[in-house]
C-alpha cells in the first residue's frame, strides 16, 4: 500500500505541462514533435488520461528528456543519497509495471538507475527513436524471466543476466511467465 501512495504522489499531467511550458512548447508543437495528438496531450495534462510508458517516452523524447529526467524532482540534489522511501514511483496504467527512480536526483551523472516490477504476461513496446541513438542501457534481471525483443533477435533473460543495448532502435519488454519479473535499467544518456 505504501508503494501505491508513493506512486500517486507524482501527477504526470501536471509534470508534463510544467516541462512543456518550461521549454515554450505549445500543445501543437509537442504533438507534431512526438506524434501524439494534441487532444491526448491535453487530456493527460488535465489528468483525464494516463499515458502508457511508450506514449510517455515519446513525449519525453520530443522534449529532449529521458523518462528518468521526467520523473526527477526539480529541486537540486541536497545529498548524493536518496532513501528508498523518497524514490519516485510510477505505474504504467496499461501493463501495470511499477517504475522506481533509484538514482539520486540532480547529481552530475549521465547514468540513471531504475528498478522495475513487471507483471506476469506484461508487454511494453518502444518505437525507434532517432534522438536516443546516443543512449544505451543495461537490463539486469533480478527475479523472474524477461524477453527483450529487438528487431532481429529476442534475448531471454534469467536472474543474474544482463543485456547491453542501444535504445534508439525499436524494442519490447515482455514477461512470458506467470511470475513477476524484477529488474534494473541502468541508462547512460550519452556515449
Amino acid at each position: 500500500m505504501e508503494n501505491e501512495q508513493q506512486a500517486s504522489d507524482l501527477q504526470v499531467g501536471e509534470r508534463l505541462k510544467i516541462l512543456r511550458n518550461r521549454q515554450s512548447f505549445t500543445l501543437d508543437r509537442l504533438a507534431a514533435a512526438s506524434g501524439v495528438s494534441r487532444a491526448m496531450i491535453s487530456r493527460i495534462e488535465r489528468e483525464e488520461a494516463s499515458p502508457t510508458a511508450a506514449l510517455l517516452a515519446r513525449l519525453c523524447e520530443a522534449l529532449g528528456l529521458s523518462l528518468s529526467a521526467f520523473f526527477a524532482p526539480d529541486e537540486p540534489a541536497c545529498a548524493p543519497l536518496i532513501r528508498h522511501a523518497q524514490q519516485r514511483l510510477w505505474r504504467d496504467p496499461v501493463s501495470g509495471y511499477l517504475r522506481r527512480s533509484v538514482s539520486p536526483p540532480g547529481v552530475a551523472s549521465r547514468v540513471d538507475i531504475v528498478e522495475v516490477e513487471f507483471p506476469p504476461g506484461a508487454r511494453v513496446s518502444f518505437p525507434p527513436r532517432e534522438e536516443s541513438r546516443a543512449m544505451t542501457q543495461h537490463i539486469w534481471l533480478f527475479e523472474g524471466v524477461l524477453d527483450m525483443e529487438l528487431p532481429e533477435v529476442t534475448h531471454r533473460l534469467h536472474p543474474g543476466d544482463c543485456l547491453f543495448m542501444d535504445i534508439g532502435d525499436a524494442f519490447s519488454f515482455h514477461n512470458p511467465s506467470d511470475q513477476l519479473a524484477r529488474y534494473a535499467v541502468v541508462l547512460d544518456r550519452g556515449r
